[in-house]
């Protein structure tokens, strides 16, 4: 099957999350020579392929075939893909069944390979990812089978293809604290504990803090304040307490721990509760890591350009393989209309990033020794 019949077929699955919509039974098919482990909870399913070529690395490519659900405002059906000019218009063209596509095909042609090559797809990344990626690495953990080196072929892309990869990501904390006070008239102050006048003179230390300078690759992690609430939304009666909502995105300088410990310092002698939650861990491979570098070349030769290195944007499943110490990077197609009606990617890209892909395959084992 030639790359743009691949990729017209899989864009043709209504795979929203958690449905894969019968793609995977496909993908086993379509890569029948290689083995298969299935890891599926509850309406998650999870689809692990894999084929040792010889002793030596075990590099997996990684991604998800669930999509967001379409929305209003298509110009055409989003799950019959359209072709005008050479670019396909369909819900999951850039996210990321493009990047599916791409991987699937480098794997299909590979023919020689000093190690293991796999491919991980789950159709939980769009939604809470609970039961997705991170379920089937805990299974190859088990079996002493993770991988060393991962590619998450997320759109990574920023203008053009190839001009960035994700070399790391933020992680992200929400929290929520809760200033206890006293309700009573606004008439009699001095009878109330007023929690806005507690935390009016303390909120420049919460609002827009920097709990780190950043680094080469991360920017300050910064508390962002995304709600503040009290009262009764009456004029004559003080609140009894105070909600302020935030989020930390942030990079591996900063844990959950320190920013209980600043915040506590900056409310000492409040009545207070704080929660936090955190719902992603930060990583970071490094930029001398062997995939880096395979990656790096791989663009380099098919795009004359080398890419930057980036951590920016939200979460990703890559984030998975980080906390199980594989080295991982993200590399995909431009992302510009994802999640948007008429969500589309050029034909072009998909070979390109097909092209790159079997170049890393080819050349990966070499440049290791």
């Amino acid at each position: 099957m030639k790359t743009d019949e691949l990729f017209l077929k899989l864009l043709r699955y209504v795979s929203i999350t958690p449905e894969e919509d019968g793609a995977f039974a496909f993908i086993k098919e379509y890569l029948s020579d290689f083995e298969v482990i299935e890891v599926n909870v509850e309406e998650t399913k999870n689809l692990f392929l894999y084929k040792r070529f010889g002793e030596g690395a075990h590099l997996c490519f990684a991604g998800h075939i669930d999509v967001v659900p379409p929305g209003q405002g298509w110009e055409s059906n989003p799950f019959e893909p359209v072709v005008k000019e050479g670019v396909v218009y369909a819900r999951g063209a850039q996210d990321m069944k493009s990047g599916v596509c791409a991987f699937l095909q480098a794997l299909k042609q590979a023919k020689t390979f000093q190690g293991t090559l796999s491919a991980l797809l789950t159709s939980d990344e769009e939604g809470d990812a609970k039961h997705g990626t991170i379920e089937v690495l805990k299974c190859l953990k088990e079996r002493s089978f993770l991988p060393d080196y991962a590619i998450v072929a997320e759109p990574t892309s920023e203008k053009v293809f190839g001009d960035a990869i994700k070399v790391g990501r933020r992680g992200s904390i929400n929290g929520v604290i809760e200033i206890k006070g006293k309700q009573g008239h606004a008439a009699y102050p001095e009878k109330t504990i007023n929690p806005v006048h507690q935390i009016a003179p303390l909120l420049s230390k919460l609002a827009g803090h920097q709990l780190d300078c950043g680094d080469e690759f991360f920017g300050p992690s910064m508390m962002v304040i995304t709600d503040i609430r009290g009262g009764m939304e009456v004029s004559n009666v003080t609140p009894q307490n105070l909600k302020i909502m935030f989020n930390v995105r942030n990079s591996t300088k900063t844990t959950a721990e320190a920013i209980e410990q600043y915040i506590c310092d900056v409310l000492n002698g409040l009545d207070f509760t704080l929660r936090l939650n955190q719902t992603a861990h930060p990583f970071v491979t490094s930029k001398e890591s062997l995939i880096v570098k395979a990656v790096e070349k791989a663009l380099l030769h098919v795009t004359q350009k080398s890419p930057k290195l980036s951590t920016a944007g939200g979460t990703s499943d890559a984030r998975f393989f980080g906390a199980f110490g594989v080295a991982t990077i993200e590399c995909g197609v431009v992302n510009d209309t994802i999640h948007a009606p008429n969500e589309c990617c050029p034909l072009s890209e998909v070979e390109a990033l097909e092209a790159v892909f079997n170049h890393v395959i080819e050349h990966f084992t070499k440049e290791e020794k």
